[in-house]
């Protein structure tokens, strides 16, 4: 029977299922944006409140209360098509083009080879090709399908995933359907490393999973499921299960190659183990593995269009649409180098100082540093900082999450600086305050000590 104060809990999560049905199904899209300001800002404040009474809940109400949460959560984003993101559209074609027997990796989608597996859903007819989320071909055809005239950019673990998500629908629903078995197992896991802990609920209960991972269905939840599975096997020492995992995760999205170093934090202080190895070994491995088939059919063109979008989305030198902050600091030309030797010495860090118990610890670490530094538009890449919060629950990295999705409605580079400078004080600021508060005590009761010693 739930306690006052677990139902209080319960009422404040229904409220924020409520309130993310609503953001959902008519708080905005990507071409009208303004609704979603208000509607976001709600989202975050119930969020917070629900974790707050969370903590007053009674240990035994907190993994029913957590998941229960996270499948209505997760359910809010299954209520209406997808509304800030096209990139599912791809996923549904690429899973279509492997289902008849083709690579994603040979044929662009506007390609008059594929004119057989085209619909309505994906290229309508008669509507004008006016909403947020159409464009014409070269061709002068309708489509769904972001950058309909290049090759696809998803890893061959994502492209699996596709394949396998395609006879359970075939559409844009049934991405969405896969996100949200995907957002719910994740906490699952989450639960189960953390051994029922409700930091889980930091993930289960986050907006951005309705938003990121369920109604945009971004393949970044399966990366972030699979890198949560991996950094656990790794911290009960099942190396070679956990550097599997995390080499299935790197061949999903590559960012979560970012966690590899969590799972082997301490390397450099200490003589390497086994279990070092086997992590790294494994990772790798499964990773060359992942490619192999596809390498087969299409041969150097399984990196698709992964060249293209770096230079489009500003990695390069003479084209920066990332580094914000850096780029107050240092000149353009050299900031690219800048953050790399900033996310290097991060890294020498983690393999020197990192706790090999705790492997999401230096995982987030240099995740979110790696964010913070790249600042980019996509908050659903910050799904992977969300999954390392809930597992080692220093909050405040949530703010990088959050300052890509300001960035992703604003847009600019003033929006840049501003939201992720934000960021990255709310991640310097938090832990020197934990710091003071915890030392508090500890210099009342030095100063009490004399006290105690009069007779």
């Amino acid at each position: 029977m739930l306690t006052r104060t677990s139902l209080t809990c319960a009422l404040a999560v229904a409220a924020l299922a409520v309130a993310l049905a609503l953001t959902v199904t008519g708080g905005g899209t990507l071409a009208d944006r303004s609704p979603l300001y208000d509607w976001y800002t709600l989202d975050a404040a119930l969020f917070v409140l629900a974790l707050l009474l969370l903590r007053k809940v009674s240990r035994r109400h907190v993994v029913p209360l957590v998941l229960t949460g996270s499948v209505l959560v997760a359910a809010a984003g299954l209520l209406a098509p997808p509304r800030t993101s096209d990139d599912a559209y791809r996923y549904v074609w690429d899973g279509r083009v492997q289902a008849a027997g083709l690579s994603p990796y040979a044929y662009t989608p506007d390609d008059p080879a594929l004119v057989r597996l085209r619909d309505a859903g994906l290229f309508p007819v008669g509507d004008g090709c006016a909403t947020w989320d159409e464009r014409r071909t070269a061709a002068g055809d309708c489509t769904r399908i972001n950058r309909p005239a290049v090759h696809t950019v998803y890893p061959p673990v994502a492209e699996a995933w596709f394949l396998a998500a395609h006879p359970f629908g075939g559409g844009v629903r049934g991405a969405q359907a896969a996100g949200a078995l995907l957002a719910v197992a994740t906490t699952g896991v989450l639960l189960a490393v953390g051994r029922g802990s409700r930091r889980a609920a930091l993930w289960g209960w986050c907006p951005g999973v309705t938003v990121w991972a369920v109604n945009d269905a971004h393949v970044d939840t399966l990366g972030a499921l699979l890198m949560v599975a991996g950094l656990g096997c790794a911290a009960r020492r099942r190396a070679g299960a956990g550097g599997a995992l995390l080499g299935a995760a790197v061949a999903t999205k590559l960012l979560p190659a970012l966690a590899l170093p969590g799972a082997v934090s301490g390397l450099l202080a200490r003589r390497p183990t086994k279990g070092d190895l086997t992590v790294l070994a494994a990772a790798l491995g499964t990773f060359l593995l992942a490619y192999l088939p596809y390498v087969a059919v299409s041969g150097s063109g399984v990196l698709g269009y992964l060249p293209g979008y770096l230079r489009e989305e500003g990695y390069e030198q003479g084209h920066l649409d990332r580094f914000g902050l850096l780029r107050v600091v240092v000149p353009d030309r050299w900031a690219a180098w800048a953050a790399a030797l900033a996310l290097g010495a991060v890294v020498l860090w983690v393999l020197r100082r990192g706790d090999p118990h705790r492997p999401w610890r230096g995982a987030l670490l240099v995740t979110g540093t790696a964010l913070l530094l790249v600042a980019p538009s996509y908050p659903w890449y910050g799904l992977l900082v969300v999954a390392l919060v809930a597992l080692d629950g220093r909050w405040e990295w949530l703010a990088v999450p959050a300052a890509g999705q300001a960035l992703y409605l604003v847009g600019g580079p003033q929006a840049q600086r501003t939201a992720y400078a934000a960021a990255l004080a709310c991640v310097l600021v938090v832990p020197a305050l934990r710091r003071l508060v915890s030392a508090a005590p500890v210099r009342s009761a030095r100063g009490a000590a004399p006290e105690m010693t009069k007779p």
